[in-house]
């Protein structure tokens, strides 16, 4: 098993991260409609979890080993344009339908629908179902034995909903050492801070009281989400139980005047907020 990325392998992922804001900004841009704030802040970790830790084919349902696939479950389903960008860069469809984004009829609706694109395991959107939706796939896993991994991926906002903390429960409960929960720490959502709002504060502690391992990372260094990931599941194994990745983010990462702030959760640029953000990202290393 794999243990640490070489430095060439990082420096293509940094490099393909960097292409892929670029990318989302330019399909909100272009829709004049969608999520840059939490679409930025998630980049890095789907990135490196599709190319070097997720188990998956993009033939989908007509691969031999469609069965024995790992799951992905974007609970925070309004950060449909990182997915996209991440499925059309491993070969699930053509880039060019990108720039279809949140457009009538696209396969790249504004969040991730099962029936309209392969690599999508199931319709999300509705805020705090996620996670119940990963454990019930975890637990059919187990029972059929198959000994695949389901991740589901969380915004810190919707940690807020109750059904996050009765899917947690149930996880525990049922000792699911298959899931592993990625928590998108970047502590905004759209009315303004999350511990302002309603706070979450300790996760990581509410995840242990009902019966969870945690784990912590910067996630957006690719190097370290890498080997987080790599840990959760031997912990997962190790202890037979379900592991949460807190991951710290920063909200509209890469684009200075977008970062740490509510106002950029869901809305398009301007054509010169669209060109300064652009200019920005281009000259990043």
């Amino acid at each position: 098993m794999q243990t640490k990325l070489s430095a060439n392998e990082l420096l293509k992922l940094e490099k393909i991260a960097k292409e892929i804001r670029i990318e989302i900004l330019k399909m909100v841009y272009n829709a004049q409609s969608g999520h840059l704030g939490g679409n930025f802040s998630a980049v890095e970790l789907i990135l490196t979890l599709y190319k070097k830790v997720l188990k998956h084919n993009k033939a989908w349902d007509k691969s031999k080993d469609f069965i024995t696939r790992d799951r992905f479950v974007l609970s925070k389903g309004h950060a449909s344009a990182v997915l996209y960008c991440v499925l059309a860069e491993e070969g699930y469809f053509d880039k060019k339908d990108l720039m279809n984004f949140r457009k009538f009829g696209s396969k790249c609706q504004g969040h991730p629908c099962s029936n309209s694109l392969s690599g999508i395991e199931i319709s999300t959107g509705s805020l705090g179902q996620g996670l119940s939706i990963a454990c019930g796939m975890a637990l059919g896993l187990k029972l059929d034995k198959i000994n695949s991994f389901v991740y589901a991926y969380i915004g810190d906002g919707e940690m807020q909903e109750g059904q996050i903390y009765e899917a947690m429960m149930s996880a525990g409960h049922h000792k699911l050492d298959n899931l592993i929960a990625i928590v998108d720490r970047n502590c905004y959502q759209i009315d303004g801070h999350t511990e302002c709002v309603k706070t979450i504060h300790p996760i990581d502690k509410k995840f242990q009281s009902f019966g969870w391992q945690t784990l912590e990372v910067d996630g957006h260094n690719i190097e370290r989400i890498f080997s987080v990931y790599e840990k959760a599941k031997e912990l997962a194994i190790e202890n037979k139980k379900p592991v949460a990745i807190i991951a710290n983010t920063v909200k509209g990462k890469g684009v200075s005047f977008m970062e740490n702030t509510a106002a950029w959760h869901g809305k398009a640029p301007n054509k010169e907020q669209f060109e300064a953000a652009l200019k920005e990202l281009e000259e990043q290393n």
